[in-house]
């Protein structure tokens, strides 16, 4: 059997440290999926490294996927190439002209 380091297992545990998920706060009876109860409080954990603990609150999944997800205030800018339109021109896939 291959058994892994512990130094690299502690290595992965550490980094989910910090990690975020909301959790729905509905009856044990209830319906549990995100998706299917949209406008249930929502209970933010916060992975420590040994177990989820309490963050926070939030009224309805909108709110939790805002605080999981926060998005930036401008969108990152990509820089396009510009499109180059057909030139005359001597490649070689170019037929020769006439005179040439």
């Amino acid at each position: 059997m291959d058994d892994e380091p512990l130094s690299d297992w502690a290595e992965r545990r550490d980094a989910k440290i910090g990690r975020l998920r909301a959790v729905p706060l509905v009856s044990d009876d209830g319906l549990k999926g995100s998706h299917l109860n949209p406008d249930a409080p929502r209970v933010i954990q916060r992975w420590n490294g040994f177990a989820w603990e309490s963050h926070g609150t939030v009224v309805n999944l909108a709110a939790a996927q805002r605080l999981l997800h926060p998005r930036d205030e401008e969108p990152p800018t990509v820089a396009t190439p510009e499109s180059q339109p057909l030139s005359a021109g001597r490649g070689r896939h170019r037929k020769p002209r006439p005179g040439e």
